[in-house]
Formats: structure tokens, C-alpha cells, sequence
């Protein structure tokens, strides 16, 4: 996935541009399913958790598939998609930002250090510093989906779990007392401010084009 070329025997072809993986839990049933290897799980960005819908949006998912079918409306190109992403790329983010992403992921690995000793016999591996690279990513992408130019502390925050959650791997100890990756961000995310990011002496804006 990350090289964005797949071999077959001796021949290599490199993937379409703009090249996405998506996969899919079911945590319910998992007959003939097998767990991929952490190294492989680490290089996904995110892992997001899908619950159950709401009343209305139950409703709304049985009237659309009961219903009559509808012609489907193509919203955007791949050139638009790349315009876009090169937008988010554009984003300016702090280097105390950086500081930031990077604090949380090494306290995954060393809690003791922001105070949260306890948490070290739950985790047999933290993350890696792919984690910490993704929080930056999604943390652009955060702030370019949210109207701005400029990442801010919050933006890094709000998607940490989502980048993380995946790359932990919980000891037996985790698993006998009930504890998830998403408890012990919880923790680490209180245990660590947020940064505070002054834009005074630079201008981080950039010029936003619409595809």
C-alpha cells in the first residue's frame, strides 16, 4: 500500500494516482476472516469506528433501499481529487504542532513520562512513528475540511484517536481487565496540554482554490 505499486512474479505496476485502501471489520462475525500482520494494519491512516445508526438515519437507509433507485450523480474527478489534496498538503502546520503529535504517540510507548505509569502494563507495543507522521496528515486534512489554512492544537486532537487506536498492540493484561486502546488514549490525550500556537509572526495562510 505505501510503495503505491504491486508486484506480480517479476513484474511491478505502479497503482493509479490518486490510490486508496479501505477495509472493513465486522466485529461480530469473523469465521474465516484472519488478522493481518501489525506491520500491515500500521500503514492504514486511520481506523474509524462505525456503530449503530440513529433512529433517523436507520429510517433513512431503509426509505433509500426500499424505494425506487436513482440514477448515481458523479460529485468529483480524480484531477479535481488531486486538486484537493494537494490543497490540504498546503495546510501550515507549527512545528509546536509537531512537538505535539509526537509527545502523544511516544507516551503510547512510554506512559510513565505524562504521568501515566498504570497504563504500561496494558501495552505490549506502542506506535510507531508512522502515527506520528498520520497525525500531521490528518490533522491538515482536519483543518482544510473545517475552512482554514492553518492547522490548529484541536485539530491534532480531535483525530488522534481515530490515527492511533489501530497501531497499539494491548497486552493479556488489557484484555483480562477490559481495557481498549480508545481508554488509554483517553488518558494520554488528558494527560497532555494542548500546545499554545501563536500565528503573529508569520502569515500561515495560503490561497484556497475551488476544484
Amino acid at each position: 500500500m505505501q510503495e503505491r505499486q504491486v508486484t506480480i512474479g517479476r513484474e511491478t505496476f505502479p497503482v493509479p494516482n490518486p490510490f486508496l485502501v479501505m477495509a472493513t471489520q465486522n466485529p461480530i462475525e469473523s469465521e474465516g476472516t484472519y488478522p493481518l500482520p501489525e506491520a500491515q494494519v500500521d500503514r492504514f491512516m486511520l481506523k474509524v469506528l462505525v456503530g449503530y445508526p440513529s433512529s433517523t438515519e436507520e429510517f433513512v437507509i431503509v426509505e433509500r433501499m426500499t424505494g425506487a433507485l436513482q440514477a448515481v450523480a458523479r460529485v468529483i474527478d480524480t484531477d479535481q481529487l488531486l486538486t484537493l489534496q494537494g490543497q490540504a498538503a498546503a495546510v501550515y502546520v507549527d512545528p509546536k504542532l509537531i512537538e505535539y503529535a509526537v509527545q502523544l504517540v511516544t507516551a503510547t510507548r512510554e506512559p510513565a513520562k505524562v504521568g501515566q505509569r498504570e497504563l504500561r502494563p496494558y501495552i505490549t507495543f506502542g506506535a510507531s512513528p508512522r502515527a506520528s507522521i498520520n497525525l500531521i496528515l490528518a490533522g491538515r486534512a482536519m483543518a482544510y475540511m473545517r475552512g482554514r489554512a492553518y492547522a490548529l492544537p484541536q485539530d491534532v486532537r480531535d483525530i488522534a484517536t481515530d490515527v492511533i487506536r489501530h497501531r497499539l498492540v494491548l497486552s493479556y493484561e488489557a484484555l483480562a481487565d477490559n481495557v481498549t486502546a480508545d481508554a488509554i488514549l483517553e488518558r494520554i490525550l488528558n494527560a497532555i496540554p494542548l500546545p499554545e500556537v501563536s500565528f503573529s509572526d508569520r502569515n500561515p495562510f495560503v490561497r484556497r482554490s475551488h476544484a
